[in-house]
């Protein structure tokens, strides 16, 4: 699966996918206004029809649309990159969505009405953290090993027996921080600060949800992995051997 291409001095390349007209000029107004290159999309069939040719660095994406939903859209994006950012676009009560979102591979999202402020410093983190994983990085804290599992943050790799684990940048920090400190229990607040460093806005719910979708693909893998432990009322704990 290819990566998308790395954002640009001048700024990244950003799509919203959303049947808001408002909305859409609204953001699209906001994100140039940050030096971002912005394509509009008004429903998830037409951004699918352009990230077929290509990708951009990053989507914002609603979940109800028409002709093709955020949902499928964003399982869709997954099976071409597991690596590009995804930003879902929810309504309040709509947290059945969030969390299918988040389980399909969604990195993050934000709940309407939200504030351009807010918008702009999401996309911030998730083209930061995009990046990050794209840099050479000399210090051996970087290439993890456990067993079977081998996790290298230098090159955006990991592998179980030696197979490739298609995960998220997302996932993949995650991770990281759960196997760099095996047998610690880990609250869901030290892993928001060890894997979300820059990031305000990520939320338990959210440790919760990509800890599940990291177990499912661990788990097609092996499925006899049982390496990352709940532990209840306090957060999880990776296993190793």
């Amino acid at each position: 699966m290819a990566p998308p291409p790395s954002p640009t001095s001048s700024g990244a390349h950003v799509a919203l996918v959303d049947d808001e007209e408002n909305l859409r000029e609204t953001v699209g107004f906001a994100l140039r206004r940050e030096g971002h290159r912005v394509e509009l999309y008004a429903d998830g069939l037409e951004a699918w029809r352009a990230f077929e040719r290509s990708l951009p660095d990053l989507v914002i994406l609603d979940v109800l649309m028409p002709r093709m939903d955020g949902l499928e859209l964003c399982r869709r994006l997954r099976a071409l990159s597991e690596r590009l950012p995804l930003l879902f676009l929810t309504s309040r009560d709509e947290e059945l969505d969030r969390v299918l979102g988040l389980e399909l591979g969604a990195d993050d999202y934000l709940c309407k009405p939200f504030s351009m402020r807010e918008l702009a410093a999401r996309v911030k983190v998730l083209l930061r953290r995009a990046a990050l994983s794209r840099e050479p990085d000399g210090s051996d804290e970087r290439i993890l090993e456990s067993g079977p599992l081998r996790l290298d943050l230098k090159r955006y790799q990991a592998t179980w027996k030696g197979a490739p684990l298609a995960l998220t940048v997302t996932e993949l920090t995650l991770l990281h921080a759960l196997v760099r400190h095996p047998g610690h229990v880990k609250t869901r607040s030290q892993l928001l600060e060890e894997a979300y460093p820059h990031d305000a806005y990520a939320s338990d719910r959210t440790i919760d949800s990509h800890v599940k979708r990291l177990r499912r693909k661990l788990e097609e893998a092996d499925p006899t992995f049982a390496g990352i432990e709940t532990v209840y009322g306090l957060g999880y704990r990776f296993r190793s051997g």
